[in-house]
């Protein structure tokens, strides 16, 4: 979407909402934490739409979207949690997944999700940029600020060790 970028946060949020938590449920894997890196990518989109300089809208966006599962993997390594027992979401009423949690689950197997987790960040990065979110070596290499040299070797690696996972 190159030559039609969106004007309004409204607009991003609208085309790109669902590939921006296809792809933080990529590499999250876990639904409830997709949904928080959505909303504050979400949010950081709408903090520098202003300021956005005309190229590569969807490197931009990806890059937002990169910067802030780093961000969020720093702060909990500053801040450990424990996950709560199961039986408080039960007992709090806790509701069925959203639709697009269920969509996210249902188009990539679990196995293949969880083969995606064990992958090393850089190399599960690039594989689900490509064969995920469906952006091209170029897009991918503005992303994640590296060669497209680098992205192609990452992608080919990263599939093979999938591969291997998955055997």
């Amino acid at each position: 979407m190159l030559e039609n970028v969106p004007l309004t946060w409204e607009e991003v949020a609208r085309v790109y909402g669902r590939k921006i938590y296809n792809f933080a449920y990529r590499l999250a894997g876990n639904p409830d934490d997709a949904a928080d890196l959505t909303q504050e990518v979400l949010l950081r989109v709408k903090k520098g739409l202003a300021g956005y300089q005309p190229g590569s809208f969807e490197g931009w966006l990806w890059r937002i979207t990169r910067n802030a599962f780093l961000d969020d993997i720093r702060r909990r390594k500053r801040r450990p949690t424990a996950p709560l027992p199961d039986e408080v979401d039960r007992l709090a009423g806790h509701s069925s997944p959203a639709p697009d949690e269920i969509l996210a689950s249902v188009r990539l197997g679990e196995d293949i999700q969880a083969a995606l987790l064990e992958l090393p960040f850089d190399f599960r990065e690039a594989v689900v940029l490509c064969d995920v979110v469906g952006l091209t070596y170029e897009e991918i290499s503005t992303a994640v600020a590296a060669p497209i040299g680098t992205v192609r070797s990452r992608i080919h690696r990263g599939r093979k060790m999938l591969k291997g996972l998955l055997r």
